[in-house]
């Protein structure tokens, strides 16, 4: 019965969990913006937390999430050509705040403190800040910036799709483990069957958003499911050496925010680099 229970529990988060974000991402480009704001807080915190349990660094939680939320705003605000790159000193001010602060708080790890402050900043909130990239892109049409929600939605369903096969594949005929020292469920046959699943997809958005060619749509799929799958195998690496099981329990049946965006923190940088080398060519 606890079983039953516990698949309905995290049936009915997942479900809600996609309709929001895809709502949100679709709706508006403000819609947008408050949810990964949201979302980026969240994992800021969280991260910040976990750190804080292992008794050995303190993070100031508070000061890196409203440094992550200010710098995925001032992202926004900066593609879209809102303003120009002074919007960035105020969130320049607030990270030599959290290094000045370390010199009168006598704390017994500074270094420490300072080390995963700024890391909260690069692994969470820089990630989260680069699908501003994705969603806003200058629409030669109109000579303005347009809102574009098919290149950041792209993204987390390349890596939803390329989750679900990994598993279906795994399940069924996984043998040769991908990373056994790390995560030992995870097999090379469910990698590869969820990056077909992901690939097959991208010819879906090809047909249906023709902006980008076949080729750059598999190429995006497949930078997409070989990044993601790093940042997944991340995470599970550094909860292993916190000792956790679940990074929070913010989405109940899921974990929390950093073990539902742990793919993306990986797979969105990797998505911009893609992308910008391709216009470079």
């Amino acid at each position: 019965m606890a079983m039953k229970s516990n698949f309905i529990q995290r049936t009915v988060t997942g479900i809600l969990f996609v309709v929001v974000l895809v709502g949100c991402i679709l709706f508006s480009p403000i819609a947008f913006a408050t949810l990964f704001t949201l979302i980026c807080v969240l994992a800021v915190r969280e991260f910040g937390h976990l750190i804080n349990q292992s008794g050995q660094v303190t993070v100031n939680k508070n000061i890196t999430a409203l440094a992550g939320a200010y710098l995925f705003l001032a992202m926004a605000a900066f593609c879209t050509q809102a303003t120009d790159a002074k919007v960035f000193l105020p969130y320049v001010l607030l990270l030599l705040y959290v290094m000045i602060t370390e010199l009168y708080l006598k704390k017994p790890n500074p270094l420490g403190n300072w080390a995963f402050s700024m890391l909260s900043q690069l692994y969470i909130a820089l990630p989260f800040a680069l699908l501003n990239v994705l969603a806003f892109h200058n629409d030669a049409a109109v000579s303005s910036v347009a809102y574009n929600p098919i290149l950041p939605l792209s993204v987390f369903v390349f890596i939803w799709l390329s989750d679900t096969g990994a598993y279906c594949v795994g399940s069924l005929i996984g043998k040769h483990r991908l990373f056994e020292r790390i995560s030992p469920k995870k097999s090379w046959e469910g990698s590869i069957g969820g990056g077909i699943f992901s690939i097959a997809s991208s010819l879906v958005f090809a047909h249906f958003f023709p902006f980008l060619s076949v080729a750059a749509w598999m190429g995006l799929a497949l930078t997409v499911v070989v990044f993601g799958t790093w940042g997944d195998l991340t995470e599970s690496l550094m909860k292993r050496q916190l000792g956790i099981k679940d990074s929070g329990n913010i989405l109940p049946g899921h974990g929390g925010m950093l073990d539902r965006f742990d793919s993306a923190l990986m797979a969105i940088p990797a998505a911009v680099v893609y992308l910008y080398a391709l216009t470079a060519l």
